[in-house]
């Protein structure tokens, strides 16, 4: 006996699930599809009820009086429906959905891959004149600049929003890359953070503590595209190449990667640019003796990092003498005078500053930090031979 085959279903089937229910429709029976299809009965029976539990879990079965879907990106909570005493039929539904967090992530990285395609890329270009070194690399760590903050004077002491971040990181990159030798490399490092919060809601991702925020999301984002490109393309005028780290921050879990894969679509077709777009919480790069690890802070303990470094790349630390840990996350402190870095055996890890204030929270707290951003110069053979600062109070 055939069944009839309700066309709804086809948006929660896969192809291999639907060619599943299509054959037993025709055939009225799982052993007769799977006969017709080569298959075995439990695999059309598995995605028969596959497909109808993914409908559920979105709002839609018949049998059940559930006949709207709910939209992509969110998943049943719960149903409550009012029948008439007389003919047993329906008359009102109430229907408690939540946000389907797996499913929306699908989306935002589906979103992001259609979006990056379409990107205009930055053609090749000569890169400087000038003679360069080497034997140096210059590295641009930028702390968790939290593009998006919202800070009120009145509050904190100091006032920030998308355009004094902006400007505090486009002066703050002007005098550290002028300062920088002529060297042949470089690194640009984002530590995390770097924008405030994750998506149109200004929470954090995981503990979705309500934050201070500065405008839309979309407008942070296009702040936040400029201001990396600005860094990024500043350093590749000093120097040949430029190497650029986007570490994935507690605020900004999914926006970091749609940051990494954004720069290494706009920059692919300029071979001195390159981009890590490991999705990886822990990234490293090596310069002859040197060893650099990158982590946001947020997922070890300082102390357990040297340990991490050298199982995730056993064979370089074996081979190198100056190996470092450079984080974030941790940049406020409740003493003037905190310890930003730490030698462990066999590494140092530092944490280093941001260039913007605390958030009104932070403030209420207790949390003083000293606001600055470093330039980092390594040697091939002798590690960190220079570093330059600059803080707000210059510009």
């Amino acid at each position: 006996m055939k069944h009839v085959l309700d066309e709804n279903l086809r948006q929660f089937a896969t192809d291999a699930q639907w060619e599943k229910l299509k054959s037993y429709a025709e055939h009225g029976s799982d052993r007769a599809a799977a006969k017709a299809l080569g298959k075995s009965k439990n695999a059309v029976f598995s995605a028969r009820h596959a497909v109808l539990a993914r409908a559920i879990k979105h709002g839609y079965s018949p049998d059940h009086d559930m006949v709207h879907a709910l939209p992509d990106g969110y998943r049943l909570k719960g149903t409550s429906t009012l029948y008439d005493s007389k003919t047993g039929e329906p008359k009102i539904q109430w229907v408690k959905s939540e946000a389907d967090k797996e499913r929306q992530a699908e989306i935002f990285r589906e979103v992001v891959e259609a979006l990056a395609s379409g990107l205009p890329r930055v053609e090749p270009t000569d890169g400087p004149s000038h003679l360069l070194s080497s034997n140096l690399m210059s590295c641009y760590p930028v702390g968790d600049h939290h593009l998006g903050m919202l800070s009120w004077d009145k509050e904190t002491g100091a006032n920030y929003d998308l355009k004094i971040g902006e400007n505090l990181l486009v002066r703050a990159t002007d005098y550290l890359v002028q300062s920088a030798p002529a060297c042949d490399k470089s690194t640009v490092v984002f530590l995390g953070d770097f924008m405030h919060y994750d998506n149109m809601e200004p929470v954090t991702p995981t503990g979705r503590n309500q934050l201070d925020a500065d405008s839309r999301y979309p407008k942070m984002v296009r702040t936040a595209v400029r201001c990396m490109r600005y860094l990024i393309e500043e350093a590749a005028k000093r120097h040949r190449e430029v190497h650029v780290v986007v570490e994935i921050g507690n605020h900004d879990l999914s926006s970091s990667i749609f940051l990494m894969e954004c720069l290494h679509n706009i920059y692919e077709n300029e071979p001195r640019i390159t981009i890590d777009t490991s999705p990886a919480h822990y990234h490293y790069f090596r310069f002859g003796q040197n060893l650099v690890g990158v982590h946001h802070g947020h997922g070890a303990k300082m102390q357990n990092l040297p340990l991490i470094m050298a199982a995730d790349r056993s064979e370089w630390w074996g081979e190198t003498a100056h190996r470092t840990w450079w984080t974030g996350h941790i940049h406020h402190s409740k003493t003037q005078a905190a310890v930003s870095a730490q030698d462990f055996t066999g590494c140092t890890v530092e944490s280093f500053r941001v260039l913007g204030p605390e958030d009104a929270w932070a403030h209420q707290k207790g949390y003083r930090a000293k606001r600055d951003q470093k330039s980092i110069v390594l040697h091939k053979d002798f590690g960190e031979v220079a570093r330059h600062t600059v803080n707000p109070e210059m510009f």
